[in-house]
Formats: C-alpha cells, structure tokens, sequence
C-alpha cells in the first residue's frame, strides 16, 4: 500500500512538473499557509494539537511531498530542455 502510494505521489509530481517546470520552479507556499503549518507544529509540540489539527497538518505535509518531487522532475526537465 506504501509503495502504490508512494508512486501515485511521483506520477502526479511527474505531471504538474511537466506542465510548466519555470512557473512550478518559483512557486512557493503562500504566506497564510506557512503561517498555518508553523502553528500546528507549535500545537503539536505542545501537545495541545487536537485530531483535527494532526489530520490537518498530515495534509500539508503530504502537498509539500508532491511539490517536493514534482520541483526535483521540473529542475531535470529545465536542465533537458536548457
């Protein structure tokens, strides 16, 4: 199950790289949603985290992975194509 799931996560990746790798290359978490993640894990550090919130941060986490991987795929495509 781990690993199917690790390989939906690069074929998406794979898929928003190939789109536009120089606007995927500059993008960056908005300011709001930093803001966001630094709380939960403030939260969670604390242990005042609720389910809610672990499940919340769980998602995050998850985006930051798939963009991750999708920006080290735009970086190959760019220096391919450049």
């Amino acid at each position: 199950m781990v690993a199917q799931q690790a390989d939906i996560y690069q074929d998406f990746a794979d898929f928003i790289a190939g789109l536009s790798p120089e606007k995927l290359l500059s993008y960056y978490a908005p300011t709001k949603m930093q803001q966001r993640v630094e709380l939960l894990i403030e939260r969670k550090k604390d242990g005042l985290i609720t389910k809610a919130e672990s499940e919340e941060m769980e998602r995050y986490f998850t985006l930051e992975h798939i963009v991750r991987l999708a920006k080290i795929r735009a970086v190959k495509l760019v220096s391919r194509l450049g």
